[in-house]
């Protein structure tokens, strides 16, 4: 069975793990430091896998992890998740806790219902706290609705209360700067970001050495085509395995693959603008952004704001002074192509 996995949003069975950003966000959850941590990315850059090695490495006898939709009733749904556990049921039967309004919990007897959903989750976190429990939630690919938006409120509101409820949302850059820039939000400004970084050419090198039983040096040199890119090392590494060597095939379907199925949609995702500086910085010699902002026929006043919009959106580099690169593979062909 092929070990790369070309699907999205599941942890394929050879991946590349990044030991420092999971002990980062778990070590500041548990000691309290940071009740949000937000996971941001270009499409394909690992932030789901990142999550999930995050969200398995609590312990789950204190934390409770509940992972929730953004384009569902977040409120609703996480109260009716934490009452779906028969062990938080007699928490909550025991504290008195009356959710039959919302269709989640039983009749308790001589005690009213509780109508307000707000009210309900507030006295369902005290009751769990009680039994020293904290409640993480887990929300993937973040996107600017108005249960997204309810639920941030509320969620401000438990935190002021000093509730133990902490939250892990990962989103691309646009979607996360939506929601920050609503007005009730700004304080989702304040909250670390862990931005997904290329993976280490050296470890995809060691990983194809080993899986793909191939010498060091060509290992690294197909390391070096995936450039870092979470998604690459898998495509690269499922062709590759498929086909059992380096030949034009390959590299055609490793092509043709990206570029369906991921650059496809980034680049559909881009103003004109956006695209205009991915077009001028393809057409460059070197990436020297003098050069760049030539060829696309701006100004620096509106040159900038976009190269530093690719940078955030993680689809440029620009740590080189004075220079700029694409951070995916082969995107500047497919720039050109476009």
């Amino acid at each position: 069975m092929n070990p790369y996995s070309l699907a999205f949003g599941k942890k394929p069975e050879q991946y590349i793990s990044r030991p420092v950003e999971t002990e980062k966000i778990k070590n500041d959850f548990e000691s309290g430091n940071q009740p949000v941590y937000i996971i941001t990315g270009v499409r394909g850059s690992g932030k789901t896998v990142l999550m999930t090695d995050v969200i398995r490495s609590f312990d789950r006898k204190e934390w409770i992890v509940v992972e929730l939709n953004p384009k569902r009733d977040m409120l609703h749904t996480l109260a009716s998740k934490l009452n779906s556990e028969n062990t938080f049921v007699e928490i909550f039967k025991n504290a008195k806790i009356n959710l039959s309004f919302f269709g989640i919990g039983v009749e308790i007897k001589g005690v009213a219902p509780i109508t307000d959903m707000e009210v309900a989750l507030s006295k369902m976190l005290k009751a769990l706290d009680k039994k020293g429990k904290k409640v993480l939630i887990a929300v993937d690919e973040v996107i600017n609705t108005e249960y997204m938006q309810i639920f941030a409120s509320s969620f401000q509101i438990f935190i002021r209360e000093e509730l133990p409820l902490f939250l892990l949302m990962t989103g691309l850059y646009e979607n996360v700067d939506a929601l920050q820039n609503e007005d009730n939000l700004t304080f989702l400004h304040r909250a670390p970001k862990i931005e997904i970084r290329p993976l280490n050419i050296s470890y995809i090198a060691d990983n194809y050495s080993e899986v793909l039983n191939i010498d060091r040096e060509t290992a690294l040199e197909y390391a070096k085509l995936t450039k870092g890119y979470s998604f690459a090392f898998q495509v690269l590494g499922h062709f590759l395995w498929e086909n059992g060597r380096m030949d034009k095939k390959v590299m055609t379907e490793y092509k043709h693959y990206l570029f369906e199925y991921v650059y496809e949609k980034i680049w559909s995702e881009l103003s004109n603008n956006d695209k205009k500086v991915c077009r001028a910085l393809s057409e460059s010699k070197e990436g020297k952004v003098s050069e760049v902002k030539e060829l696309s026929g701006m100004d620096t006043n509106n040159f900038n704001p976009y190269r530093k919009r690719l940078i955030r959106r993680g689809l440029i580099n620009g740590d080189t002074y004075g220079y700029i690169i694409f951070t995916l593979p082969m995107f500047d062909e497919f720039v050109m192509d476009n």
